[in-house]
């Protein structure tokens, strides 16, 4: 979307929706929105609903600029309905955001590539009544939903009592669970955008577990930027987050996150549909990379429809 004719037609700026992110996803969405007619594109948002087909045709979209976190948005349902439509969109494409919102499915595949990701075993709803320790990692274990986002449902379990009241949690969210070995160490993420790393952020929790409290309260987490880790353990982080881009076959941005243990580093999860307000991550690592918000806005949306 370089040449003036690109520039003129209309994007949707797809926001809201109905996943548990709703609220984070309005704020992505309005912040894209200004900075798309910043930079004057004929920008509109919708807030996504059962009906954006009609909405879609009915507003003339031409290109649309997806800003939805978590299910029906992040997870290729929102990216099928766009293709039926023949809509360019930003972003991964329908394999890539469905397996990258499934976090069994992401490990599976890091693990047959050879990239480390920390220990695990899957749990579905009908099968945890009878759930052995013997099949857990070692405690303390992480226990999350395996198709949610933005830290929805997840807790730490240092016990079987802690592990039982997990899995009941993360079922409500899910009828499979991620039951995962806790890595005691740092906390990274690494955005990608376009097949290339940017400086890398470490996060800092409150109390030392990134749980939605942690994630959305002010003042409970710090973020150095850049994370100071030495120079060739943080090129190796940036090319394993590349890798892992690759491996999933993401399009556009991504955040990739991981532990670091030394100099050791485990994958924990890839976000295809990063948080995109201008005090998110992935704008924060732009802007270090030397790219300004509306700059990053922009350079998603000259992506739109190479996802494929």
């Amino acid at each position: 979307m370089t040449d003036q004719a690109e520039k003129n037609k209309p994007i949707a700026v797809l926001m809201g929706g109905l996943s548990a992110e709703r609220e984070i996803s309005l704020k992505t969405g309005k912040a894209v929105l200004e900075a798309l007619k910043r930079r004057g594109y004929p920008a509109f948002g919708i807030d996504v609903g059962r009906d954006l087909a009609a909405r879609l045709t009915w507003q003339g979209a031409k290109v649309a600029f997806i800003a939805l976190h978590g299910r029906y948005g992040e997870d290729g349902k929102v990216q099928g309905l766009l293709e039926m439509m023949n809509i360019p969109y930003t972003g991964s494409g329908v394999l890539a955001s469905s397996m990258a919102m499934d976090k069994v499915v992401t490990k599976k595949l890091l693990i047959y590539h050879g990239l480390s990701t920390p220990a695990f075993i899957e749990v579905r709803r009908t099968e945890a009544d009878g759930l052995s320790l013997w099949a857990c990692p070692p405690f303390p274990v992480v226990v999350k939903p395996a198709r949610e986002g933005s830290t929805i449902g997840i807790s730490r379990a240092d016990n079987e009592t802690g592990l039982r009241q997990g899995l009941t949690a993360a079922f409500e969210h899910d009828d499979v669970a991620l039951v995962e070995e806790f890595i005691v160490g740092r906390e990274v993420t690494v955005g990608v955008l376009d097949d290339l790393a940017l400086p890398i952020i470490e996060v800092v929790p409150e109390g030392g577990f990134y749980d939605y409290a942690a994630k959305y309260t002010a003042g409970r987490t710090q973020y150095l930027l850049p994370a100071p880790l030495p120079e060739p353990l943080t090129s190796r982080i940036q090319q394993a987050a590349v890798d892992v881009f690759r491996v999933l076959g993401c399009a556009g941005a991504a955040r990739i996150d991981f532990m670091v243990r030394g100099e050791e580093f485990f994958c924990l999860e890839a976000n295809t549909i990063p948080g995109m307000t201008e005090t998110s991550l992935l704008p924060k690592a732009a802007g270090a990379a030397g790219l300004s918000f509306d700059d990053l806005v922009e350079r998603i949306l000259a992506g739109a429809g190479l996802n494929k």
